[in-house]
This record gives C-alpha cells, structure tokens and sequence, in this order.
C-alpha cells in the first residue's frame, strides 16, 4: 500500500495515529504536522512486482471500492487537540488510563471473534470501514448461497483455506498450475439461532465425494455450468473452473447442510493474521523438527506467527500417523487459539493490533457477495462475537477408509455416525450444554406440553407444506385421518412460505388441541406457537400445523435432544498439546 496515501509519514505506524481523545471519550485518527492532510481515508495499494490488479478502480473487478481521491467529497481530517500529558495514553496499544464511558463502548463495538471492524464510532471512521471493505474480494455464487444475511436467525458459513501460491514465500507450497487453489481446508460454522453456541464441522480435503453440476459465473458476466464428477472434495474447487459456489453445492450435496455464505483465504492468511496479534500460543507434548514443512518447536507451550504458524497447520509428519485427518485437529485446535487470541483483552484494547488485524483479515479474505459489504461484515463479526468460546465446538465429518482402494489413500463418509450430526447442525442443536438467555422463556416452552389433552376426534388443524417434500401435507394428514383418529382435519395446501422447523400455530382456547396434536406427531414444546387459529369452510376454528424443512415422514417422530454427544470433538476455550 502507498505509503503516503495511508499517512505513513516518516515510517509513523498508521495505527498508532488513532488515539484515545480523553475529551470526546472516543478514538481519533490524528495525522501529524508532517504527515499528508488532505484526507483520513488510506490511499489505494500499491502494486509489487507481479502483482497484477492491486491498483483498481472504483468500478474494477471483484468488487473492490478504490478509496475516494483527495478533496473529493472528503471531510477535512479533525483538528488535533491536546490533552494534558498525564491523560494521553502511549500510542502503542497501552489501554487508556480513564476506563469506561464511551472509550469502553469504543472497544466494544470493535470486537468480534473475526476484528472486522475498527473504530465505528470514531472520527473518521465510517472512511477507514469503507477502505476495509474495498480490501475484501467477492464473488458471485448465485443461488449457491443466501442472497442477504440473516442476523435473526440461524446461519452457516463455509470457511475456505486453500493451498494458493500467493505471498512472498509461499511460491513452493500449494499446487503450482492451479491460480484458484483446492478446498485444501475446509471448515462448515453453523452459529445457533439463539447465538448461545456454534460448530465448526471440519470435512477432509480426501473424502471422496460426489461433487454435482455447477453453474458458475464468468469474467464476461456468462454462465458456464461445469459438469460434476466422482472425486476428492477438495477438487470441488479450482479444478475445471471451479469457484467457492461448487464448494458451497458439493457441502450440501454430501451433508444435506445448505452454506449460507463462505469466506475464503489462502496460505498467506495464517502468516498475516499471526503476524498481527504478535503471535498464536500453542502447545506440542514432544521437540518437533519436520524439514519438510520447516515446523521446528520444542516440547511443551511455544508462540509462532509467520512462517512457523503456517508451518504449524501444514504439517502432517509431524502428528499422529501422520495423514490428513491428524491435521485437522491440530488445525482445530490452532484455530480454537486464534480465536481466543482475537478475543483477548490485549487485542480488543490496542488500536494498533485492532487495525492491524482488521487490514489483515480484510486483505486475505474473499467473500460472496452478499456479505462483501461493511456494514454487512460488520454484522456478522458482532453476531459472532455473541457466542461463548466455551460454547464452539469443532468437530470432523466421521469417515471410512476408501474400499475402493487396496492401498488406502481417500476416504469416504461413515454415514452411520455422519448421520446423526449433519441432523443436528440442521436442527440447531448443541454438541455442549448451554443455558437458555432467558429461563422463564425456557419454563414456558416446557409448559405447552403439559396439561389437560382433548380427545383425538375433537382436535381441528389444517396441514400446510411449508418446505417438506412435495406430497408431504396429503400423506401427513392421511395419517392423522386414518391411523391417529383427528379426523376433523384438512390439507391447506402451501404455507406463505418455507419454514426450517415444523410449526404448530393455535389459539389459547385450543391449547388442549395442540397438546394432543404435538404428542401425535412428536412435535417439542419450541414448535408450539401460541397464537391466532383460522376457520374451515363451515367457519369453524382450526388450528394450524406446517410441515417445514426438517419433517421426515408421517410417524416420524419430530423431537429432537436439547444437545448432541460426540466423542470426537473439542470445543474453542480448551487448551491442547498437540501429539
């Protein structure tokens, strides 16, 4: 980046210019005399040798937005004031020596697992965000993914590490002839509706998978749909054109589990974002020196960043038998650290790693369009921010051996144990215990399924099909009719719209109806909704029940447990030596 255009005068760190105002309570980016000031907005980066495409414009290609040019409609940096010497905190990420009021609501609204965002309310601010956002690639994956982000609801984001060739350094890693780079890590986070937990699902780059037709996106704005093949997952991605959209596909096609979005990184990642929070700890119980992947550290607690880092994750000799699947524990691991560390107190209140992060996380990322904007990445770092760290579980897609193989190189999906949690991530439930937000909520959903049931005759509702298989309401409500006796039922046909969990609306006069109608069909107190019930074609009232994504079949029970247990898995708060 020009280092001018960033106000880098006089080899000055630019994030030690954003400093706490102790007279506004609020951090300000104040340039010096000798630094340039005719704007706050950092200047476009610089190219280096072969690096095509740094510079482009307001209009160029995958969704960059070039700083505003200087004078134009730029507000004239702030005036610098000057506090009295022993309220001016050092510049180089010392906390402020006055805590609370809005200097605490500054840090706050920093935060974030991910450190996407940086000094919002800040002077300035809004400028330096939309710099941010002009750093972050984009890509359009169609309707792979979700065409807009959802902070009131559930939601799945497929994190792409791939084996790319970019960055000083990086030129003997990864794949040489691919300039996309393999699914070389791949990781599924699904964030709970409630927020109250998360799972980091990790799925091994050599199951092999189908991966299906997909339609992508060409420079010229076409579509070219690329044919689907029987192969490694990890060449769901590069390989005959293949974006982060085929990705996305091949995620749902293997685990039922539609991403509603991805965000995508390569080598260079591990050692800037490292690099940036001066340092992930880690811990291996024995010395290793691998010389194939340069990963050399002694037994017990050690601190690497940079190149070490992403030796630290690329390494398979180093760990258990040494193949694919002992990696991405360690990864997991590595990444369970990262977080903590992006969390920490000493990041979260030095405005110089703050911005330090936020420029390497933006620089590495690529993201689908839907979520390539600022104030929508702002989003999703503070809905991420919500989950405990306790409360993130990682775990791995169970697998088998290849038996197509006599010498077993690939794997493929133990659906028997796969099963049971691609269900659960689909259904929102926990792999660990959580506490509900609110306990009188909690009793009050208990308390729907108990009391006074009425009998099966007397029970109205009408089926809606709000997202099951096609046929799904006539079936259900042949089953009710002829083996269940709720005779007093109808087919409503579609519902408005598609639901992910199977709903029961009723009025409070038909509370009896429900109970009886949600013991029929296996339905938890959740999917009990007190409301307003609606009249049959003789006007009498009825209660309704739809069908949404997760129903299985008439008589297939809908319960589901409050948590999952999984004997493999660890969770983001948990220190672990690597072995």
């Amino acid at each position: 980046m020009d280092a001018q255009g960033r106000g880098r005068a006089e080899n000055v760190d630019p994030a030690d210019q954003w400093v706490f105002n102790p007279n506004t309570g609020e951090y300000e980016l104040q340039l010096g005399d000798s630094a340039p000031q005719q704007s706050a907005v950092p200047g476009p980066r610089r190219a280096a040798d072969g690096d095509e495409g740094a510079v482009r414009s307001r209009t160029g290609t995958r969704g960059r937005v070039a700083p505003e040019a200087p004078g134009r409609d730029v507000p004239p940096p702030r005036r610098r004031r000057t506090a009295p010497a022993e309220q001016v905190p050092g510049r180089r990420g010392r906390r402020p020596a006055k805590k609370g009021g809005k200097a605490k609501k500054a840090v706050m609204w920093t935060g974030g697992s991910m450190a996407l965002i940086l000094v919002a309310v800040a002077g300035g601010g809004y400028l330096y965000l939309k710099h941010l956002e002009g750093n972050v690639d984009t890509t359009d994956v169609g309707t792979a993914g979700a065409s807009s982000f959802r902070k009131d609801e559930a939601f799945n984001i497929l994190l792409i590490g791939t084996d790319k060739r970019t960055g000083e350094g990086n030129e003997s890693y990864g794949d040489k002839g691919n300039t996309t780079g393999h699914a070389d890590t791949t990781l599924l986070l699904h964030v709970a509706k409630d927020r109250s937990n998360a799972t980091v699902l990790s799925i091994p780059r050599d199951m092999v998978v189908d991966i299906p037709d997909c339609e992508t996106k060409q420079e010229d704005g076409s579509f070219k749909t690329i044919p689907g093949v029987h192969d490694r997952f990890g060449y769901s991605l590069g390989v005959s054109g293949r974006d982060a959209g085929c990705t996305m596909r091949t995620v749902h096609e293997v685990t039922g589990i539609k991403p509603d979005h991805f965000m995508m990184a390569d080598f260079n990642a591990i050692k800037t974002l490292t690099t940036a929070v001066d340092g992930v700890d880690v811990c291996v119980e024995e010395p290793v020196n691998d010389k194939k992947s340069g990963l050399n550290l002694p037994a017990g607690p050690s601190t690497i960043q940079g190149e070490q880092a992403l030796a630290f994750v690329r390494t398979r000799h180093a760990w258990g038998n040494e193949g694919d699947l002992d990696r991405i524990k360690v990864q997991q691991q590595f990444l369970a650290s990262l977080m903590r560390k992006m969390s920490s107190g000493d990041t979260l209140t030095s405005p110089t790693k703050l911005m330090k992060l936020a420029e390497a996380a933006t620089e590495a990322l690529t993201v689908d369009k839907a979520i390539g904007k600022v104030g929508t990445l702002k989003d999703v770092a503070l809905e991420l921010k919500k989950v405990p760290t306790k409360n993130i579980s990682f775990l791995t897609v169970p697998v088998n051996d290849n038996p197509a193989e006599t010498v077993h190189v690939t794997v493929v999906v133990d659906e028997a144990k796969a099963g049971p949690i691609f269900d659960a991530i689909k259904g929102d439930v926990s792999f660990t215990d959580v506490k509900q937000k609110e306990q009188k909520e909690k009793a009050a959903v208990a308390a729907r399924l108990k009391g006074t049931k009425a009998p099966a005759a007397d029970v109205r509702t009408q089926v809606l099909n709000g997202g099951a298989a096609d046929g799904s309401a006539q079936e259900t409500l042949n089953w009710l009719q002829l083996e269940k006796g709720v005779t007093k039922s109808e087919n409503g046909g579609n519902a408005p719209a598609d639901l992910p969990k199977t709903t029961l609306e009723y009025a409070p006069e038909q509370a009896d109806q429900a109970r009886t109608l949600a013991a029929i069909m296996g339905l938890s107190g959740a999917a009990m909704k007190p409301g307003k019930s609606v009249t049959n074609s003789q006007g009498l009232p009825m209660m309704t029940l739809t069908l949404g994504k997760d129903f299985k079949g008439a008589g297939i029970p809908l319960t589901g447990p409050a948590k999952i247990d999984v004997k493999e898995k660890t969770t983001a708060d948990k220190v672990q030596c690597a072995s």
